[in-house]
């Protein structure tokens, strides 16, 4: 394949490749069908819908700096989608497709979109409930919509959508019938792109406050890219399976996407349900993913099998028996999970980076890894340790700044020009970067012990009945923790010990035991004062919805705190 340039963007790279002779008629991508199988869509007939979509997007006015955004989860036309804003010179603007309310309306509305794909007509309800907030003139469907479905989301008051609604079917259309007229609009708009023009606006939730909107420009992510693939390039393949389900609205899955189109890949398109089950019966050779899944895997091999050479095994047969490149990203993942899969002959690599930075820093290497590092600089990368042990960041793939908050940007820039990560770090004596907590997030208790809570909360994660833990001190004279359970996993361990669940299994007292049991392992494993002394049980799952959870699912701390402030300090009544 053709090496990633620093001058290209994602939709050149895209293009160029489907114009290969080679690639043409090959399949790109694989589409779930309802009945079980997949339909290939070739090189050739992503390029054409693609085009054709361009095509109509100029027609709509979207041109470089305006902003395009898609409300859906991941599936084809979510690709179809991202490349043709990119083709046009336009900005996309990924919104998580779970969003709802105040996030969804200010990221539409603060990021001044003029274009939204939504996928289904509950998204477009959602929306139209914020419409008079946003300067969207055109909405795209995905997925055909059921007429009585769509009026009864659209309302009484359809006049809202009066010549701004298209399904995606007549957004082609109507581009074929640009394209005939002036067969050369999409690739001329396309070869006048400038390597600095902002190809992304992605906003990313920090633990408080309303996200914040990072602008890409194609410089960063592409300089970005080629580091990425001069170290991974040479284990990836033209034609090697790869089953995506990452959410296309995050980086991460994106930029699987976008590498697919790079290398070559044959992209099994998925979904978070079905995932583990696609990467069983289809054996990819590349599979992406967070923590949760590689430590589900290994849970799942460790519970089946008796000893050692069978979880091995078990992992081999759970993971399809191909997979020869592994990327873990977004958290951290034990090393225990990580020397379990290596025995099994399969290497999990991880790196570390932000949005903020295209995304990748840091990364281990097949020939030069360290399970408790997140690996070293990207050849384009510099990072340093600040005095007070954050970690600092320069390099072409930096971001330009907050879309419409020069103060926030500022915020995060020292004197000299380095990137404050806001994360607390070292270097090994091998060179490996360690990451050693959040700088915002650390407790300092009443005895002056600084204590990043992730470092304890994270050895929770492998507890089928605990879904996470929240530990809390700060000023105090030790730590307690709100706990979080997996109702399903305690029903059925009640089940399974002849105790039948009640309702209430969060105020079981069995459950309660087993909880504590659990957190006095964890303390056994901790420096004195890291021990959690009290706990108690939310009353409620941590989720997305509740506002606990950031659309990458990690804790918002504060609003934790705010919400169980009364429980928790009452742990420290004595």
């Amino acid at each position: 394949m053709r090496p990633l340039s620093d001058a290209d963007n994602a939709a050149q790279i895209f293009f160029t490749q489907a114009e290969r002779d080679e690639l043409r008629q090959v399949p790109r991508c694989m589409v779930p069908l309802a009945d079980g199988t997949w339909q290939p869509v070739t090189w050739g007939e992503m390029a054409e819908r693609s085009e054709r979509l361009a095509a109509f997007l100029i027609e709509r006015g979207i041109d470089r700096d305006q902003k395009a955004a898609v409300l859906a989860n991941t599936r084809l036309e979510w690709g179809l989608a991202g490349i043709a804003t990119l083709a046009v010179g336009g900005v996309l603007v990924p919104v998580y497709p779970t969003l709802v309310g105040e996030p969804l309306a200010h990221i539409l509305a603060h990021s001044d979109a003029r274009v939204l794909f939504v996928e289904t007509a509950e998204q477009l309800r959602r929306v139209l409930a914020v419409w008079d907030r946003l300067r969207v003139d055109t909405l795209i469907t995905l997925e055909p919509l059921d007429p009585t479905a769509l009026s009864q989301e659209i309302g009484s008051d359809g006049t809202r959508t009066d010549g701004h609604l298209f399904s995606l079917d007549e957004a082609e259309q109507q581009g074929q019938g640009i394209l005939e007229r002036d067969p050369h609009r999409v690739l001329e708009r396309l070869a006048d792109i400038h390597l600095d023009d902002t190809g992304y606006l992605i906003y990313t939730s920090g633990t408080t406050g309303m996200p914040k909107g990072v602008q890409l420009s194609h410089r960063n992510v592409a300089v970005n890219g080629a580091d990425w693939v001069a170290l991974n390039g040479p284990l990836l393949h033209q034609g090697d399976r790869d089953v995506l389900w990452l959410p296309m609205s995050h980086i991460f899955g994106w930029g699987e996407f976008a590498l697919g189109n790079q290398l070559g890949f044959l992209t099994y398109l998925s979904n978070p349900a079905r995932a583990l089950e696609h990467l069983r019966e289809l054996s990819p050779q590349v599979f992406m993913s967070v923590p949760a899944y590689w430590e589900k895997l290994a849970e799942q091999a460790q519970t089946t099998a008796p000893d050692p050479a069978a979880q091995q095994e078990e992992l081999r047969r759970l993971t399809g028996g191909r997979l020869s490149f592994c990327l873990s990203g977004g958290a951290g993942l034990r090393r225990e999970v990580k020397e379990l899969f290596r025995a099994a002959g399969i290497l999990i690599i991880e790196g570390y980076g932000l949005t903020e930075c295209s995304p990748t820093l840091t990364m281990n290497r097949v020939d030069d890894y360290d399970f408790d590092a997140v690996g070293k600089p990207l050849p384009g990368v510099r990072i340093k340790i600040a005095e007070d042990g954050e970690i600092l960041a320069k390099g072409e793939n930096v971001f330009r700044g907050y879309y419409k908050d020069p103060a926030a940007t500022a915020a995060l820039f020292d004197d000299q020009g380095w990137l404050k990560t806001g994360d607390l770090g070292r270097f090994n004596e091998r060179g490996f970067l360690q990451i050693i907590g959040r700088k915002k997030e650390i407790l300092v208790t009443a005895g002056g012990k600084n204590i990043p809570p992730e470092n304890i909360e994270l050895r929770f994660r492998s507890d089928p009945l605990i879904s996470r833990v929240v530990v809390y001190g700060d000023g105090k004279h030790y730590l307690t923790a709100l706990v979080d359970i997996d109702e399903d996993a305690a029903a059925a361990r009640l089940q399974a010990e002849g105790d039948s669940p009640s309702r209430n299994v969060r105020g079981h007292p069995r459950v309660r035991a087993w909880v504590a049991e659990r957190i006095e392992a964890v303390n056994g494993e901790l420096a004195r004062f890291e021990t959690i002394k009290r706990f108690c049980i939310a009353d409620e799952p941590l989720t997305l919805e509740g506002g606990f959870l950031t659309p990458s699912l990690k804790v918002k701390r504060s609003r934790v705190y705010e919400r169980y402030r009364r429980a928790l300090e009452e742990l420290y009544a004595d």
